[in-house]
């Protein structure tokens, strides 16, 4: 990372504030929000190899402790749906009211639990542009799953037959446009050879087409004109 283009950030929700690295590469037109799972946090090298991938598209990333470190140790927040959703969501607003004029497309991914905060959220805030699960609980966000217009990219790995289910459960609940994606001989994690390289590029794949639509537009007027 370019020491220009990263930056060590603090977000103030209400009475704290919440650790985050946000980094936008150089003529980046859109930024993915990471909502990690329960008992992760910003620095999850899993949810950071899939952000370094991004940069390499051009697109930047916002990775945050949805929690204090003090309230990451009071077990049941880890799983407060609700309270990760607000965390998000407001995380969100103060993300667009920093960029000022700049103007970028928002997605977002989430893993494990996170997942259902990022479909929360992303049912509340009609900005954001495309949403990706990994190995998450989508089924978590319950009702507000038929409440997403964004573009969902469900990614869960074959082993991990549990999540699976939740995942299929959740897929055949959305009316959103959405895609459920299977990685081979991957678990839970993501820790066999290869396989989270493939998630995080079908990930890529999904933001590259939802995220960063209005620039094959531009191209293609220009081709035409």
């Amino acid at each position: 990372m370019k020491d220009a283009d990263y930056k060590e950030i603090n977000i103030p929700i209400e009475d704290i504030e919440l650790k985050g690295d946000l980094f936008i590469p150089e003529d980046a037109r859109a930024i993915v929000i990471f909502s990690h799972g329960a008992g992760s946090s910003r620095k999850s090298p899993r949810n950071r190899m899939v952000a370094d991938r991004l940069h390499k598209h051009g697109i930047g990333t916002l990775l945050f402790d949805l929690l204090t470190e003090e309230e990451d140790q009071h077990y049941p927040k880890r799983f407060d749906i609700e309270l990760l959703t607000s965390r998000l969501i407001q995380a969100t607003q103060w993300l667009k009211a920093t960029l000022g004029k700049k103007k970028y497309s928002l997605g977002y991914f989430g893993a494990s639990t996170g997942a259902a905060s990022a479909l929360k959220a992303a049912a509340a805030l009609p900005e954001i542009k495309a949403v990706v699960s990994r190995g998450g609980r989508p089924d978590l966000a319950r009702e507000a799953l038929k409440e997403v217009q964004s573009p969902v990219l469900l990614i869960v790995g074959s082993c991990d037959q549990d999540v699976l289910k939740l995942n299929q459960y959740a897929y055949e609940r959305l009316s959103c446009k959405k895609e459920l994606t299977i990685i081979d001989r991957a678990s839970h994690l993501f820790e066999e050879p290869g396989t989270l390289e493939k998630a995080a590029d079908v990930a890529c794949s999904w933001f590259d087409k939802y995220l960063l639509i209005f620039k094959i537009t531009k191209s293609h007027v220009q081709r035409q004109t």
